[in-house]
């Protein structure tokens, strides 16, 4: 569990605008603003919605919203 933990916290340090991430909602988008808290993610085209950094689960393949 702890592992775990670990390895979510150093892939919330290292994300990157313009990164395309999945949260745990199951929400798809590309990063568009880093704060210290929230990130600003891009959900379709001119859609962007504010949420927690924790609340991203995994990195996406660059590429990976192009075929969604």
């Amino acid at each position: 569990q702890m592992k775990k933990a670990k390895e979510h916290q150093k892939m919330v340090s290292e994300m990157q605008k313009g990164d395309e991430v999945l949260t745990n909602g199951g929400i798809a988008g590309r990063i568009t603003k880093l704060g210290e808290t929230y990130i600003g993610l891009e959900i379709a085209e001119n859609v962007e919605i504010s949420i927690q950094k924790n609340a991203v689960t995994a990195i996406l393949p660059k590429g990976t919203l192009k075929t969604l």
